[in-house]
């Protein structure tokens, strides 16, 4: 990617790709070992020249560097870090579509890496989210709160044949025996299918191991800068409404957050929406990957990507 070029750099404007192969796999390139990070793993990019459009960059550098033509991209993740001897901006991009056989042309080792095993894999620091960003999908189904455990399965079980990846198990209705044992069946449905976060008291979440957590506002607030609550490894998530609770869910190091509402609701009609720009403008200082709710389906998520968002999270707008 090219981060520093010389000492004198300060501040930098780095475009970098996901590049998914047809069997969902990723590319990744390892830095050259006298650059900046050098040895490390990265998703491949560069510099964004001055005047220069990002899609434009993100063309130009992936056929300098890789031999190959961008076919079909779209915005994934913005990400802002500094470094001792420099800032940079990040703006990621996933590459759904190319032409061509990627190879170094510079000599840069590649590799294709599965979503599981990003982990093992050595990245600059700044890379962190962007790996986050590239194992979740585009929706995050949120289930109704006026359904009967059996009928939950049954929705949950429709939803992954239709292809959810990700799912809360939101169910303020039930007891929390009920929630308890509920939540055992949703994670044998969904083991090997799809990731599943629970809510609820976090003296629940060792009893969960394989589960992830979703963080209430309330909960978010409690645990202010305090420590991780779960381990690297579990998804750990939280709902945010501004750009306080954005801080707080940074600063607690969560893997990703809900930013809600976008759109008026039926289930909280008493809540003011952000709407679209002050979404935008709310994003831009957070360096995890977002997921737009309230009011929102598969119709808006074109647009939520455009707007720096991961995707949509919903519950009417996704329930099957």
């Amino acid at each position: 990617m090219g981060l520093v070029e010389g000492e004198s750099v300060k501040a930098l404007h780095v475009v970098a790709a996901v590049i998914r192969g047809t069997d969902r796999r990723i590319l990744l390139a390892q830095r050259p070992a006298h650059k900046h990070q050098g040895g490390l793993w990265e998703f491949p990019g560069g510099k964004v020249e001055p005047g220069e459009a990002v899609e434009a960059a993100l063309a130009r550098e992936l056929h300098e560097e890789l031999d190959i033509r961008v076919e079909q991209a779209r915005p994934l993740i913005e990400v802002r870090h500094t470094y001792p001897d420099l800032s940079v901006l990040l703006d990621v991009w996933e590459v759904s579509r190319f032409s061509g056989t990627p190879r170094g042309m510079e000599g840069q080792p590649l590799t294709w890496a599965e979503e599981s095993a990003l982990g093992s894999f050595a990245f600059p620091a700044a890379n962190r989210p962007i790996v986050t960003a590239a194992c979740l999908p585009a929706d995050y189904l949120i289930t109704p709160s006026d359904l009967s455990a059996s009928a939950l399965l049954a929705g949950i079980e429709r939803a992954l044949a239709q292809g959810i990846r990700l799912l809360q198990l939101r169910a303020p209705q039930l007891s929390s025996s009920a929630y308890r044992s509920l939540a055992d069946e949703v994670l044998a449905l969904c083991a090997g299918r799809a990731r599943v976060l629970l809510k609820g008291p976090l003296a629940w979440a060792a009893d969960f191991p394989e589960a992830g957590w979703h963080l209430t506002a309330a909960q978010l607030r409690e645990l202010g800068t305090s420590v991780r609550p779960l381990p690297v490894g579990r998804w750990l998530a939280a709902s945010c409404h501004d750009a306080e609770e954005l801080a707080l869910a940074e600063s607690l190091g969560v893997d990703f957050v809900t930013l809600s509402p976008i759109q008026p609701t039926q289930t909280h009609p008493e809540a003011t929406p952000l709407g679209w720009v002050q979404a935008a403008e709310l994003m831009r200082g957070v360096n995890r990957p977002v997921y737009l709710l309230g009011g929102l389906g598969p119709a808006e998520r074109e647009r939520a990507w455009q707007q720096g968002a991961q995707g949509i999270a919903g519950i009417r707008g996704l329930w099957p």
